[in-house]
């Protein structure tokens, strides 16, 4: 992910970084470069510190109000998953939200062995079901009986485990004394919570937030498995963009995790089980893979020890299984095609270099040159002057960036237009970028729109938060930031024709068109005469 694609991403809240500091000092001096004024404020306003156990604390004192936005940001996703459990990082960041030993219970004393054996009974109706399942007509009567038998155990189970709930109690606290924004969210690379809430009530949030950390408990494990289920359902299986999306996605990645969608694959979904989602928060999710940042009314010194009181008992969880797994060099375009009761729409998407790469930076370039605003190149040709397309778009970091990823283009044709005319126009504007220089004119406005970017997200201590663990968290350096728009500020006019020469590349390419089932074989037809370079 690039510093462009970072500054626009939205993981349920925007990530974008905010100093009001920064902010006044730049209207008084207008006319210096944004990051080369805000850089040494701003570097010199964040803390840090690192407790015994591995927990990185990063802080920024803005005494504007009395509110703190604090961020946890683990570096655990779905790339970190194994083979028959996708969706268990996901899943994980759902039951992160149903309480611990003592939030969320009555009695967690009685309420644990009916959560035992509840795990046990759903975990042998699971495998007795898919049993059954596969055998359809040939299961054996003892067989159906037996899960009949298990059926009514595990429901009279559930029902004995949900006298102790008390539902949405960590939620309610947080309301209760004035929190907002409670929220997380999961991606390949990151698991992430964050909360504001009034800077007095700072000790509330260490004690509920290191209780979560060293002491989940997975309550209703199997009601928020059919949740997620459910949510696959709506956002991958009966949409269209999603199913074309994750389409696009196993097509173009065949090896490496990133081609696996963060929800999980429906199978491996219903077939997590309480014990392995605790084994892998054991394994994953310990202090020593976390990154705390708070912005707001706080004292920096006061905040380190309240965090080591609370945080600081945490042990550390041991080193994590390295990510092995490299995505073989493709050799030859991939073509795939999604059946869907919509409108045609495409993606095109060319392997990449990721973060800390020199190339990367070049991509963040002609990410903006192609697709930042309504003179970017792609948006003046296809859709207001050869009005080819409702919408084109591209991204620099597809689906994350713990590992080589994809630059990816993204276009809906405006009716009657096909998506194979749109397709070869915007292979048009590919081939130009390897035969034209970048005008100076073009460099410039790359980076001033990324310095407004910059300004327009140097307003929230949410922002700033999220921007710090962010960074700290892919980049292993919050200040990657700040090194990162320097280094796109250097890119040159021939440094985007080569990048673009060297991975623009019809073997390099995967392209997933999503077409109606009785114009597929059609679409396909032109696709394949028409589309070349």
């Amino acid at each position: 992910m690039t510093l462009r694609s970072r500054l626009r991403f939205n993981w349920c809240n925007g990530l974008r970084l905010a100093c009001v500091s920064v902010t006044l000092f730049l209207i008084v001096i207008p006319n210096l470069g944004l990051l080369e004024a805000a850089t040494p404020s701003f570097a010199d306003r964040v803390i840090e510190h690192r407790l015994a156990n591995g927990l990185t604390v990063l802080m920024v004192e803005r005494h504007q109000t009395p509110v703190v936005s604090i961020n946890i940001t683990f570096a655990v996703g779905g790339i970190n998953e194994q083979v028959g459990q996708t969706g268990i990082a996901h899943l994980y960041e759902h039951m992160a939200f149903k309480g611990t030993r003592i939030v969320g219970t009555t009695d967690y004393e009685k309420e644990k062995p009916i959560l035992d054996e509840l795990a046990v009974v759903g975990t042998e109706l699971d495998q007795r079901e898919r049993v059954v399942a596969a055998k359809g007509g040939g299961a054996t009567a003892d067989e159906r009986a037996a899960v009949e038998s298990l059926q009514k155990r595990f429901l009279a189970l559930q029902a004995q485990a949900a006298q102790y709930v008390v539902g949405n109690e960590m939620a309610l606290m947080y309301q209760r004394h004035g929190g907002v924004g409670l929220n997380a969210s999961t991606g390949k690379d990151l698991t992430r919570y964050m909360i504001s809430l009034p800077s007095n009530r700072l000790p509330l949030w260490a004690a509920i937030e290191s209780d979560r950390m060293a002491n989940p408990v997975l309550r209703e494990f199997y009601k928020e498995r059919g949740v997620v289920m459910e949510e696959r359902r709506l956002r991958n299986d009966d949409s269209p963009n999603g199913l074309l999306f994750e389409t696009f996605t196993s097509a173009a990645f065949r090896a490496h995790g990133y081609g696996i969608p963060t929800i999980g694959w429906g199978s491996d979904i219903l077939s997590l089980t309480p014990e392995a989602t605790e084994a892998f928060f054991k394994t994953y999710y310990g202090p020593n893979r976390a990154t705390i940042a708070l912005v707001g009314d706080i004292n920096p010194q006061e905040t380190i020890a309240l965090i080591e009181r609370t945080f600081g008992k945490i042990p550390a969880a041991p080193p994590a299984p390295s990510l092995v797994t490299v995505e073989p060099e493709q050799r030859g375009e991939r073509r795939v095609e999604v059946e869907f009761d919509a409108e045609p729409a495409f993606v095109i998407g060319y392997h990449k270099p990721t973060l800390g790469h020199p190339d990367d930076d070049v991509f963040d370039v002609i990410d903006a040159v192609l697709s930042d605003g309504l003179t970017s190149r792609l948006h003046q040709k296809l859709v207001r002057e050869k009005r080819l397309a409702v919408s084109v778009g591209s991204d620099a970091s597809h689906p994350g960036v713990r590992a080589p990823n994809l630059f990816v283009i993204t276009a809906t044709p405006l009716a009657p237009h096909t998506t194979a005319e749109v397709e070869a126009a915007i292979y048009e504007e590919v081939e130009r970028l390897k035969q034209e220089p970048v005008s100076a004119q073009e460099l410039e406005k790359v980076l001033n729109n990324l310095d407004a970017d910059l300004v327009r997200g140097l307003r929230s201590n949410s922002g700033l938060a999220s921007q710090l663990a962010l960074y700290q968290a892919l980049a292993g350096n919050w200040r990657y930031i700040l090194t990162s728009r320097d280094n796109v500020a250097k890119v040159t006019a021939t440094e985007v024709q080569r990048v673009a020469a060297l991975y623009f590349t019809r073997s390099n390419r995967t392209v997933a068109v999503l077409v109606k089932k009785s114009h597929s074989k059609s679409v396909t037809a032109m696709s394949g005469n028409e589309v070349q370079p």
